[in-house]
């Protein structure tokens, strides 16, 4: 293990690499075409009377939340009747299911749009939920990497993620170019609406153009929403939705949260999980815990859904399944439900809980729906 030598990676809870191996360099997503994400769903069973429309959308350089709104426009529907299991890249070419409720099979003939296409896979009576999915599959191309060994340098890198690596939640969880979402869910689960409000239109990052870090920089030391509705860049649209509700209705921080997509919500919430995940993962590696041999009261998810706690009794044959690739070791995030702690990784959970001053009383009033701040 190598602990990360960027800030950003330490502030996220990254704070380890698996190898020690130097990097290749290289350059991600030139293009859209060069990174490719193939949803893997849950097993999917045909039904003919389900009042949900299962379809497989693939679409190129689209945030999902847009696109979403956009087929919702030309189906004539609210965006609220379209459900998905997963958050897809925008700059990528993403293909997924989403449901849509009380929808035509013929009726997305409608949807002429640009780098967007729909496939009718057919009905459900439940609509698609949020993690309700297997995984991924990723077909990234990375360009102008360092020529010096690279066939080597490859070699050792895949040689230690075949042994396993800890499986931290990404950048993008938290935002590519501002990683603020987590500090923005954290804000929301204190109830502290102004501060997540302030911190989701008003903290600039250097990557953002002059022009938007000047407004973000003005709205932060002012909270004046009406000169942020004039000076931010009009692509900013769920930032310039919520100073538009502040214009409207001054100091309703709370009803300016809800003027962004209730999924969007839901993720900022999710967010800040992620970042606990993450700390939790680098705490159980700061302590010697190995990453795929368990150790009891460790958890254990097997790939058809199925969970497990590791105890002394059952410790030999959860390791068998894990070299057997049935099942893996997983870690139990904390949102409105009770926790009936099993081990030391729950254990450094509820720490880091108790570090921030936020319990399940904070997610249940927060709602993690997203439909209620």
């Amino acid at each position: 293990m190598m602990s990360t030598p960027y800030p950003l990676e330490e502030e996220l809870g990254m704070r380890y690499y698996a190898s020690e191996t130097r990097g290749i360099g290289g350059r991600l997503r030139t293009k859209p075409e060069d990174f490719v994400v193939d949803e893997i769903p849950l097993p999917f069973r045909e039904v003919d009377d389900g009042p949900y429309l299962i379809c497989r959308l693939t679409k190129t350089n689209w945030e999902l939340q847009r696109a979403v709104k956009e087929i919702a426009k030309r189906l004539g529907i609210s965006h609220r009747r379209i459900a998905w299991a997963g958050t897809k890249d925008k700059n990528a070419v993403t293909t997924q299911l989403i449901s849509i409720y009380g929808l035509a099979p013929g009726a997305i003939e409608q949807v002429n749009l640009g780098d967007i296409s729909l496939e009718v896979i057919g009905r459900s009576q439940h609509p698609l939920t949020l993690g309700g999915l297997l995984g991924n599959r990723f077909d990234i191309l990375i360009r102008d990497c360092t020529p010096e060994c690279l066939p080597e340098r490859v070699h050792e890198v895949t040689g230690v993620a075949s042994t396993g690596v800890p499986n931290y939640y990404g950048l993008q969880r938290f935002g590519v170019i501002r990683p603020v979402t987590h500090i923005v869910g954290e804000s929301i689960l204190r109830g502290d609406y102004e501060a997540a409000v302030v911190t989701y239109i008003g903290r600039a990052y250097r990557l953002e153009t002059e022009e938007a870090q000047k407004a973000r920089a003005r709205f932060a030391e002012t909270r004046d929403a009406r000169a942020a509705l004039a000076e931010l860049p009009v692509q900013m649209t769920y930032e310039r939705a919520m100073a538009n509700h502040l214009v409207a209705d001054p100091d309703d921080y709370a009803g300016a949260l809800r003027a962004l997509p209730p999924k969007l919500l839901s993720l900022l919430v999710s967010a800040f999980q992620s970042h606990l995940f993450n700390r939790a993962l680098s705490r159980r590696i700061d302590e010697g815990m190995p990453l795929t041999e368990p150790v009891i009261g460790d958890r254990l998810l097997f790939q058809d859904g199925r969970e497990d706690v590791v105890t002394a009794r059952n410790i030999r044959a959860a390791l068998l399944h894990i070299r057997r690739g049935r099942c893996q070791i997983a870690m139990f995030i904390p949102g409105s439900g009770a926790v009936v702690p099993h081990g030391r990784m729950d254990a450094i959970m509820q720490e880091l809980m108790q570090a921030t001053g936020i319990d399940a009383r904070d997610f249940e009033r927060a709602s993690v729906r997203g439909d209620e701040v």
